[in-house]
Parts: C-alpha cells; sequence; structure tokens
C-alpha cells in the first residue's frame, strides 16, 4: 500500500466554504454572521434544525449563503434524519489536500467543492442518559454516527480545515479569522484538531461506559419486543 506523503501545505486557508450542523444551536446568532461579513463570498452547507436556525439568523440574506446539504450531495436526508451527511462529496470536500492532484481531479470529476470549516457539536447523549425516565432505546437513539465521522475527518486534515466543536471557541475562532483576513491559521487548525478529537474520544467512552453498565436480559431484553 503506497502512503500518501504531503509534503506542501498552506499556513492561511481563506474559509470560502462551511459546513454546519449543530446540536447545541447558542452562539450561532453572533458567529454565522460574523463569518458571512468577514467573507461575503462564503457558502455555508447545513442540515435540519441547524439550516432552519441559520435561516432564520440570516433572513432575506439566506438564499445568497445558505445550502441544503441535500441539494449539494443531490441525495434527500432520509426518515428522521438517520442519513444526512454521510456521502462521497462532502468526504471528499473534507479530506481533498490543497497540493494534491489527484485530489483536484477528483474535487472537479464529482463537482465537488473543498469544505474549510465544520462546525459540529453531537447528538447530547449523556444528557440523556442522565434523565431518570431514559431507555436504552432513548440512548440508543442519540448515539451520533455522522458528527463524529465530520469530525474525525475535518480534524485528521488539520492541515486545511477548522474543525470546530466548541461553541464557547466561536469568539476565538472570529478573532482570529479578523486577524488574518479571513484566513484561519495552521497554529489554529492544529489547537481545534487536538479539542475535536478528544470531543470524539470522551463521546465514544460516555456510550462505552453506558452499553457495558448494564447486562444484556436486564437492560436489553426489557426494552425490545424479540419476533
Amino acid at each position: 500500500m503506497s502512503m500518501n506523503i504531503v509534503e506542501k501545505i498552506d499556513d492561511l486557508v481563506k474559509v470560502r466554504n462551511i459546513l454546519v450542523s449543530v446540536s447545541d444551536k447558542n452562539g450561532l446568532d453572533t458567529f454565522i454572521p460574523e463569518l458571512v461579513q468577514l467573507n461575503p463570498d462564503i457558502t455555508i452547507f447545513s442540515t435540519g434544525g441547524t439550516f432552519s436556525k441559520i435561516k432564520d439568523i440570516l433572513g432575506e440574506k439566506s438564499n445568497s449563503y445558505l445550502t441544503p446539504v441535500s441539494d449539494y450531495t443531490g441525495q434527500p436526508e432520509t426518515q428522521g434524519g438517520l442519513v444526512k451527511t454521510l456521502d462521497f462529496k462532502i468526504y471528499l470536500g473534507l479530506l481533498t489536500e490543497t497540493y494534491n492532484d489527484s485530489h483536484q481531479q477528483d474535487i472537479k470529476r464529482t463537482g465537488a467543492v473543498p469544505i474549510d470549516m465544520v462546525v459540529v457539536n453531537l447528538y447530547p447523549f449523556q444528557e440523556t442518559i442522565a434523565k431518570q425516565d431514559a431507555t436504552l432505546e432513548n440512548a440508543r437513539g442519540n448515539i451520533d454516527i455522522g458528527g463524529p465521522c465530520m469530525i474525525r475527518a475535518s480534524a485528521k486534515n488539520f492541515i486545511r480545515v477548522a474543525s470546530v466543536v466548541d461553541p464557547t471557541d466561536y469568539d476565538s475562532v472570529v478573532s482570529s479569522l479578523k486577524a488574518n483576513n479571513g484566513n484561519t491559521t495552521l497554529e489554529l487548525r492544529y489547537d481545534l484538531a487536538k479539542k475535536a478529537f478528544k470531543h470524539t474520544a470522551d463521546y465514544d467512552q460516555a456510550i462505552s461506559r453506558y452499553l457495558a453498565s448494564g447486562t444484556f436480559s436486564e437492560t436489553v431484553l426489557p426494552c425490545y419486543n424479540l419476533k
């Protein structure tokens, strides 16, 4: 198996395309307008409730900046939002490298775009299981799949992509962008990647602990009617 060794990257990366899909929508009211102000040509891809929230925030301007992920991928969201972002064009946009000719050919071939920033936080699994009346099915339904995949892909490709997982980081991200003419720096992207991988690791650990806390007969069987 050949290894792809990256020898050339950019310190500064202009934020032109951003993907936003969050459970915790705190801070979007100020963060999204700041991003638009920093780059009037920005495109924001979004899904479900996050799309609706951003549309409300931007108002009449939303048509100029906001694109449903389903329009970009050509695939509608499945029932209940089960599958929204698990798509080849999304992950090509997240993982592509600027100075890799093969990657750039794939971008052109598929009509994809490089995604420069991902703003994602995960389904509230820990909050769900903390409720007294939480069931296994409640817990299972709040295991996020697309979110961790996007976070990990963007964090892996910190050489080009910024992975923003914590709303309390919005102000510092905006400050860095303002100081660098709407560009992310390699240092910022690296710091965000460290936080992103810890975020997904903690999330997976919480799920693992929860599933390990009960037995099959005590936890699973009472929850479902087996046929």
